[in-house]
């Protein structure tokens, strides 16, 4: 058993009464009196296959990128970009799961991740990362370290033949967002890797992070409908980390001066409205705009996006959903850095997802901003919570009257007025947008 863990330590017996349960983080994990582990958020393996015309028009194999420790990564080709002769931009991704579950080669980070490099016309190179409690944290974080200095190395024929290494980016979601973040950090301090090869840009989804102290409500007192519990997210951190970490660690509590440290070109920040973890992803971005040097030579360094009426991980589980192709396109754009477009027919929101605003006038400033169905739906990993409320129409509103410089999609907040020690909020810019559209702002 791991030192430490008694605020996760839960004495009780399983649903068939034959062990006593020690941990209970479901719907992630449990872990027996034994020291057996039970993983339930988790979905099929799936193979990897060189054969493009098989697998939607992307390549994938899988490759080992530490040998003492036999980490792993599955690598994505578009056959379509590569055809093109062109070096292809390079992202390094982190699956989520809590730092416990889930898998690249798992059949939902593959269909993933395989759209993710058809439609960005990437190189993906997916880390298979060891999970706690066998591994703790920090292995996750060597391993993710492991994985860049192994594309850096172009040991592979695909990254030597294909990658542009003057354009990587790491990029992942939840657990995996917070990994890459601290990824980017250590580059940064490194020297040798990061600088050679250059990262451009971080791509962080729903991340894990969190504290002692609370930025919100939200993060005290459960709302009955978010996935996450605040209990839950506090029992997490000290499971994964044996007890060996407390909750203000910079690792999940970032400081101000890491963030100074880093050297990339440019972040997008996604979160989603009713994520428990919401708040977390948006100080975060508003404290890079505020500390960085580079974001204060760009306007467009650092793009947030809302997603409104969504929860933790949805675009995973719901790929088809209108909010999951914005999402999937914003992170698109931001890898290609591709001046926003009206989105196709096929991404537009049906007429009914989008109102007036009860017929009030509004000013010009002022108008909806991507109003979708918030309709009530079972939580996307099946433990059989249904989300509350009625199927409604949501519509958001964001403006004080003023004009922002830049539109792109999503949504972007303004300046932070204190940082982590202080949990102070900040204020949202205006946006402005055409009916039917989603648009982000920059900071500014």
């Amino acid at each position: 058993m791991h030192a430490n863990k008694s605020s996760a330590v839960l004495s009780k017996k399983d649903a068939g009464g034959e062990e006593d349960i020690t941990v209970d983080l479901h719907p992630f994990i449990r872990e027996y009196k034994g020291g057996r582990v039970e993983r339930f958020l988790s979905s099929s393996y799936v193979e990897a296959s060189e054969d493009a015309a098989a697998n939607r028009g992307v390549a994938t194999k899988d490759v080992v990128v530490h040998e003492s420790t036999g980490v792993s990564a599955r690598l994505f080709l578009p056959a379509a970009a590569a055809a093109t002769g062109d070096r292809l931009p390079v992202i390094l991704y982190v699956h989520g799961g809590s730092f416990c579950t889930e898998s690249a080669f798992c059949r939902t980070y593959h269909n993933y991740v395989r759209s993710l490099a058809a439609r960005a016309g990437a190189l993906v190179v997916s880390v298979e990362y060891r999970l706690a409690p066998e591994h703790p944290v920090p292995a996750a974080y060597d391993d993710a370290w492991a994985a860049l200095q192994w594309v850096a190395s172009l040991s592979d024929p695909w990254l030597s033949d294909h990658a542009d290494l003057g354009r990587t980016f790491l990029a992942g979601d939840s657990a995996g967002g917070n990994i890459v973040y601290n990824t980017a950090v250590r580059a940064a301090r490194g020297g040798g890797t990061g600088d050679h090869i250059g990262v451009e840009g971080l791509v962080i989804v729903h991340p894990y992070f969190w504290g002692v102290e609370r930025l919100s409500s939200s993060e005290l007192v459960w709302d009955g409908v978010a996935m996450f519990t605040p209990e839950l997210i506090d029992r997490l951190w000290p499971f994964v980390t044996a007890g060996r970490l407390d909750k203000n660690d910079p690792r999940v509590n970032p400081l101000d001066e890491e963030i100074t440290s880093l050297t990339c070109q440019r972040m997008l920040v996604a979160v989603a409205e009713k994520d428990t973890l919401r708040d977390r992803g948006r100080w975060l971005a508003a404290r890079m705009r505020e500390c960085c040097a580079w974001a204060d030579d760009d306007e467009k360094a650092v793009t947030l996006v809302e997603s409104e009426g969504e929860d933790h991980g949805f675009h995973l589980y719901n790929p088809l959903r209108a909010t999951s192709k914005v999402l999937m396109e914003s992170i698109v754009q931001f890898i290609n850095q591709r001046t926003a477009l009206p989105l196709p027919a096929a991404l537009l929101p049906e007429p009914y997802e989008l109102h007036a605003c009860g017929g009030m006038k509004m000013d010009p400033c002022c108008l909806p901003i991507l109003g979708v169905p918030a309709r009530p739906y079972m939580d996307v990993f099946g433990y059989g919570m249904a989300m509350k409320g009625m199927t409604r129409t949501s519509c958001l509103h964001v403006g004080q009257g003023r004009r922002a410089s830049k539109t792109r999609y999503g949504l972007s907040l303004g300046h932070a007025v204190g940082h982590n020690k202080t949990n102070k909020r900040f204020s949202i810019l205006s946006a402005t947008a055409a009916p039917g559209t989603c648009v982000s702002h920059n900071f500014i």
